[in-house]
């Protein structure tokens, strides 16, 4: 039991997974205690017992289209992230390779940050409308103005050793970007981009705001302010959490696919590899699987799309303007699985050997 006190002291899954719970019931019983009896040490208008956000649940379905509401959030999110990612990726190699763009540009990348995002909603009203355009636009700017930054930092922070090599056995500019400078930077920037696409969720409210067109940010307004309902929006408040670990976990299981050497930890007394834990192997088969099911489920609505089989086009339903993000979403991964494969039977190839005499 001595690890639990030491400091910087680390513990197993199950350890993690076990005072997790533990955790997490300690902090309802705290929430029972203020909230319960007749007259709670906290009002229900502050703070709504456990019991009333469980049902505001049921409510939320009912009355106020939770799903869809849901669906079009996690829209306009990704598609954030999707155009972030698109320009901040190119913009931020360049300065921070080019000596000459670092120096034009690298000050304003930086004081570019301090500008209060709530100020300018109305120059995004101005550029795109006031449909899914602005909203997704606004989101993707909030990670932009961040992730540009790190972009550059972590550029400078490769190893001069990895340089060194490549210039000694004669690489060129694009060779040396392409096997030192992107797989080291995005090695890094995996876990910055985890941590900075939560900015878009702390905004959601404020892009869902520009003509309240449905999702979760503008629904926690209303069933907040006009219907006077804490229950729904605690309820709200938990969605998003659950969305936030859901989508931490992801990013964890994609780091793991794409930068396994990350992962690659020596034991302290021992040369052997640290093996992966049952639980993190039972979420990385979870995570498959279901990467699995959601592409099978995706292809079939994709092709209602088109076709109209089913009499309803669920998709356009759930994801109105935000549509567009599926497709991009499911129509890489089903790039990168047929890569998958197709790298797959290349490596079972067997090689064919030749007598050519040797000049």
């Amino acid at each position: 039991m001595s690890w639990m006190f030491k400091l910087r002291g680390t513990y197993s899954s199950q350890q993690g997974i076990i005072f997790g719970i533990i955790g997490f019931l300690v902090t309802l019983m705290i929430w029972v205690f203020f909230t319960s009896g007749a007259d709670p040490m906290v009002p229900s208008g502050i703070l709504p017992s456990p019991g009333k956000v469980a049902g505001a649940f049921g409510d939320l379905m009912a009355d106020n289209e939770l799903f869809k509401n849901l669906c079009l959030s996690l829209g306009y999110n990704f598609g954030g992230y999707i155009i972030a990612l698109a320009i901040a990726l190119p913009f931020g190699f360049l300065i921070g390779l080019y000596p000459v763009l670092n120096a034009a540009f690298k000050a304003q990348v930086d004081a570019i940050r301090f500008i209060p995002l709530t100020a300018i909603t109305g120059l995004f009203i101005v550029a795109f409308g006031i449909g899914a355009s602005s909203k997704i636009n606004f989101l993707a700017f909030g990670i932009i103005i961040y992730l540009t930054p790190i972009i550059v930092q972590r550029i400078s922070e490769v190893s001069d050793v990895f340089l060194k090599t490549v210039y000694t056995i004669g690489a060129t500019d694009w060779q040396t970007i392409r096997t030192v400078y992107i797989p080291a930077v995005l090695s890094k920037l995996s876990d910055d981009i985890r941590v900075l696409t939560a900015i878009s969720w702390t905004y959601i409210i404020v892009a869902e705001g520009i003509a309240s067109q449905g999702g979760l940010g503008s629904l926690i307004y209303n069933v907040g302010r006009k219907q006077g309902r804490p229950d729904k929006t605690f309820a709200i408040l938990i969605i998003f959490i659950i969305i936030g670990l859901i989508q931490d976990r992801l990013f964890v299981y994609l780091d793991k696919r794409f930068f396994p050497h990350k992962y690659q930890i020596k034991e302290k007394h021992s040369s052997k590899i640290q093996k992966p834990s049952v639980f993190d192997s039972a979420m990385d088969f979870g995570f498959m699987i279901f990467g699995w099911v959601l592409l099978g489920v995706y292809l079939l609505l994709a092709i209602n799309e088109f076709s109209g089989f089913l009499g309803v086009k669920p998709l356009s339903y759930l994801f109105a303007d935000t549509v567009w993000v599926v497709h991009t979403i499911f129509i890489s991964i089903l790039v990168y699985k047929v890569w998958c494969i197709v790298q797959g039977l290349n490596k079972r190839k067997p090689k064919v050997a030749t007598n050519e005499p040797v000049s």
